[in-house]
């Protein structure tokens, strides 16, 4: 199932993920990634003084789900992991960061 393009034409999405560091987040992230046929772009994660935080950029223009699903599924990941992970549509995070 395609998603549709919004008015901008982008099927790209920001997620981001903040918590406590333990072994499985990027594993039990991407997962679900892959499995709904969202395409990752660009990873990045570091830990700052013991806790996780990657943002990564993913292309939901193949994906088998729409954002309100997908966001569901790594809300509920997130609650497994312990970690709070947040998926938002790339104009969104825009707007909300701009300076």
């Amino acid at each position: 199932m395609d998603i549709p393009k919004d008015s901008s034409g982008s099927n790209l999405v920001v997620i981001t993920v903040i918590g406590p560091d333990r072994v499985g987040i990027i594993a039990g992230v991407t997962t679900i990634l892959a499995d709904k046929g969202v395409n990752i772009l660009d990873i990045n994660q570091t830990v700052m003084q013991g806790y996780f935080v990657m943002v990564l950029m993913a292309d939901m223009e193949k994906a088998s789900v729409d954002l309100v699903k997908l966001k569901d599924l790594l809300a509920k990941k997130g609650e497994d992991l312990q970690v709070r992970i947040d998926a938002q549509h790339e104009d969104v995070f825009k707007f909300m960061h701009r300076i």
